[in-house]
Parts: C-alpha cells; structure tokens; sequence
C-alpha cells in the first residue's frame, strides 16, 4: 500500500461493521447505503490493504484473522477520529453552549476530548465549548463563574473551589538523545536538577508549579529557567533540538520517547507523580452536564483510559 493513499474512513467504518453484525447487507442497511456499494467498498479496501479481509458467503459475513486484526487498528482510528471531532467543536463553541469548560494544557490534549466524546455519545444534544489555558487560569475561570467546571494538574486543589481527583500523572525529565545525562548510569539527584537550567512552561502552569515545589525542597537556590515556553509542544520541540533538559507529563512525552526522539532521565530522592482534578465554584451544586461530564472523567480516571501508556500515567 501507498503511504500517499491510506483507506477511506467510510471503509474502515464498513468493516468495523461487518464484524460486529456480522453480516455485509446488515453493515450496508445501517450505514445507509446498497449493498452493491458496500461490497465495491470492501473490494477496494482489500485492494488497497493488499489483504483479504472478509469471507463472504450465504450464511453471512465473516473477518479472516488479518481482517480481525485490521478491525481492532480501524477502531482505534475512528475512536481518535470521534475524539478530534468532538475537541475541535468544543473548542469553535460557535454555538450556544449546554457547558463551558476550561482545561489546562496536558489534559486538554490527552483526556477532555475523549471525556466530551463519551458525554455526547450518551447526550447528543449537550453542546459543549472548551477554553485551554494554564491551571492558575482556569482555576480563576471557575472561581469567576465564566466557566462551569475546570480540569488542572496543580498539586493541591485551589482555595474556594471544590475538587474532585480524576486520575494521576507523572512527570518526567527528558533530554535529546545526544544529551550528556541521556547515557548516565546513574540517575540525577533532586539538588543536580535544581542547579540545572531547565525548559520550562510560563507561571501559571501546573507542571511548571509542580516541578517548582519539587526543586524548593531540594536545599539549593533552583537555577533560572533556561527558556519559558508557553505550550508543550514548543518544549517538546526544544528537548529534541537538543536545547536542554525538561520536566513535562509522561503522557505528554509518550510519542517522543517511543521515537527516541528524547530520552527519559532517572531521578533519585523524589516523588514525580501528582494528581489530576476537576474543579468547581464550591457554592454551586454541578447538575446536568457538568455533573455527568465529571462522573466521566472519575471512572476514566479509575480503569484508565485504554491505551497502555496513559493506563500508566492514572496509576497513583
């Protein structure tokens, strides 16, 4: 297959469908189209795959093992694709809205999409808008009713708020692959790492809040910061250009450190874990879809969210 011409959604839909109806015309009907159509569909996804993924007889349809397991990718994609889509309509809120929220970075990108899509699979009529800001913001958000629930990854939960945990992280430190600590056998102790120049996010964020805690503990004065960047993803850039060392969410760093493009860092003498939260105005009581959104996240928050790295990432 082309890297240039990947399969159509339409037809990863199809399949998916097949498997779990078990029958091609029953996939057609639901999807809302002939069943002429639906096996040309299929043709040109086997074609495309350069597999054989469907056996096709009068008792119905049925995957092959290589259609199987091409099933279980093909979900994993249109759940990613439900989880853009349902985070790209929060965050235009272009229409009046059931639920404004704000996120701070990390569980903007990683969680709340997939907690929006879970609550609008159930309640498609809520409308929800998304704002991503730092923690210390979206604590004042919600402290000044403009928003009616927040999600941080501060260390303690704000004052005047309700809180609620709905899951863990952990921080980690990450160099470029040509970094001098990349190849230690040793890990870095806390005093090491508060003498180093760091990349870190602007005042305000959670990790930046977290790490600093982390550092004032260590009996040393914390260098200055190397560079402040206002996004993850600038921070991430900057590791992997080889610009220094930086402390950000493991979930956040997962691609990176699989690609090798950055290299996790050992420390000794310190606890890197911190919680995630939900927070609200304390003299309102969440009702409706603030209550049911945050019921979401605390069961994700408790099985894990699927995917191996982030199922680590909740563990506390």
């Amino acid at each position: 297959m082309s890297a240039a011409a990947p399969p159509e959604l339409a037809s990863l839909k199809l399949l998916t469908l097949v498997a779990e109806l078990g029958s091609l015309g029953k996939a057609a009907e639901r999807l809302r189209i002939s069943q002429p159509a639906a096996s040309k569909r299929l043709d040109q996804l086997e074609r495309r795959l350069g597999l054989r993924l469907v056996d096709r007889g009068s008792r119905g349809s049925a995957l092959t093992v290589e259609g199987k397991a091409v099933c279980q990718w093909a979900g994993k994609v249109l759940d990613e694709l439900d989880t853009l889509l349902a985070g790209a309509a929060a965050l235009r809120g272009e229409r009046e809205t059931d639920l404004r929220l704000a996120s701070s970075m990390t569980l903007a990108e990683h969680f709340v999409p997939r907690w929006i899509g879970a609550l609008q699979r159930t309640s498609p009529e809520v409308v929800v808008s998304l704002k991503v800001t730092n923690s210390e913001q979206v604590a004042a958000l919600v402290a000044a009713g403009e928003m009616g629930l927040g999600f941080i990854e501060a260390p303690s939960a704000p004052r005047g708020l309700g809180s609620r945990r709905v899951g863990a992280d952990r921080l980690v430190v990450v160099v470029a692959p040509g970094h001098p600590w990349a190849g230690r056998s040793e890990p870095v102790e806390l005093a090491e790492l508060a003498r180093t120049r760091l990349i870190v996010r602007e005042p305000g964020s959670g990790t930046r809040e977290t790490i600093e805690r982390l550092l004032a503990g260590a009996g040393v004065a914390p260098a200055r910061p190397l560079m402040v960047l206002d996004a993850n993803a600038a921070v991430r850039a900057a590791v992997a250009d080889g610009a220094g060392p930086a402390v950000l969410s493991a979930v956040t760093m997962r691609e990176d450190l699989a690609a090798g493009r950055a290299v996790e860092v050992p420390v000794s003498g310190v606890d890197l874990r911190r919680r995630l939260r939900a927070v609200w105005a304390r003299d309102r009581r969440l009702t409706g879809a603030a209550d049911a959104l945050l019921r979401i996240a605390v069961n994700s928050g408790r099985v894990g969210p699927g995917r191996a790295a982030e199922r680590n990432a909740f563990r506390s």
